[in-house]
């Protein structure tokens, strides 16, 4: 493109017009024969970037052309550059500059504010450059897979029923997340919701060498993903990660402790029972009590427990813990 003019509007707007200089420009996109029957005018306003910290409003002013190739579907375009491809809105040049930003940790939200476009366009813009950078991952011995949710489920208008009532569909808020835990990929990609059929199709789409290169896929205690891998993966080995499995020990010794008091109580635990007041010590390990602490939680469970139930969890959900441990401390990982 090359500059016709600039001028200043009475608001003190700086307005740089804008012409095309490029004869493949005339090239209809479908064909690629180049037309020199034209149509009309058409102005643009693409965003661009501040030149000298001051946003210009950008007025491209380009040509639409006929297309005269016999059995051509296009009959008519509009000029096109490397610089504002068809379409766009934004400047090749913002387009990545949005995508960095981002990509550099600001806030998408921070980016639009600085660069006076919507959230959309900046997240199109993410979208575009991550489509770019991904690649298939590499093989990977050990395959994690786990959950993360992202805020509360909503509910969105899908549709309109036969009788005008509106169809409400309730979103998914959780997203599974591959992970190479063997090498040093990092994440390897996500998925909405975690059904088995989304992970199902996930590993689906990889290469038929990334699969066979599984050997251990280690999850958290959810169903649909056991009942992915086995289906895609049944040569590979089930693993549970050692956070979720110390997580279930927690959950255990809680329930047993609760169920305990009730049994002896007659009633849910209060401020002046025992139990209740060392519900935060038994969920601690062990190397992160002090002396005191031990003793307290120790002494109090065996003179207020008769059965030995509530202590008995505590020692086991530890030799858990210490059984976890054997890997990071020398021991074999199997």
């Amino acid at each position: 493109m090359k500059v016709e003019g600039v001028v200043f509007s009475s608001a003190g707007v700086k307005i740089v017009q804008l012409a095309t200089d490029d004869p493949d420009a005339a090239r209809c996109p479908v064909c690629r024969a180049c037309s020199s029957s034209g149509e009309d005018w058409v102005l643009t306003r693409p965003k661009d970037l501040p030149c000298g910290g001051v946003f210009a409003l950008v007025q491209w002013r380009k040509r639409r052309w006929r297309c005269r190739t016999d059995r051509c579907p296009r009959q008519t375009f509009t000029e096109a550059v490397a610089q504002v491809p068809a379409g766009m809105r934004t400047t090749t040049g913002l387009w990545a500059a949005l995508a960095v930003a981002v990509e550099d940790g600001r806030d998408q939200a921070e980016v639009t504010a600085a660069h006076r476009v919507s959230w959309p366009t900046v997240q199109r813009a993410v979208v575009a450059r991550g489509a770019v950078e991904l690649v298939e991952p590499e093989p990977t011995p050990v395959l994690g897979m786990d959950e993360t949710r992202f805020g509360r489920p909503r509910w969105l208008p899908e549709g309109v029923h036969a009788d005008g009532r509106i169809r409400w569909v309730r979103t998914d808020p959780w997203e599974t997340g591959f992970v190479d835990i063997a090498g040093t990929q990092g994440l390897l990609g996500q998925v909405d919701g975690r059904p088995s059929a989304a992970v199902r199709a996930w590993l689906a789409a990889r290469t038929e060498e990334f699969r066979a290169g599984i050997e251990v896929v280690v999850i958290d205690p959810h169903a649909g993903y056991a009942a992915a891998v086995r289906v895609a993966l049944p040569e590979a080995k089930l693993a549970v990660d050692h956070f979720h499995l110390i997580m279930l020990a927690n959950k255990a010794v809680t329930a047993v402790r609760q169920r305990v008091t009730r049994e002896l109580l007659g009633r849910r635990g209060g401020k002046l029972d025992p139990a209740w007041a060392n519900r935060r010590l038994v969920l601690r390990g062990r190397e992160r009590l002090s002396e005191a602490a031990l003793a307290g939680m120790w002494n109090g469970c065996i003179d207020h427990d008769p059965s030995g139930q509530i202590l008995t969890a505590w020692i086991a959900k530890e030799e858990l813990r210490a059984l976890c441990a054997t890997a990071s401390r020398g021991g074999h990982p199997g």
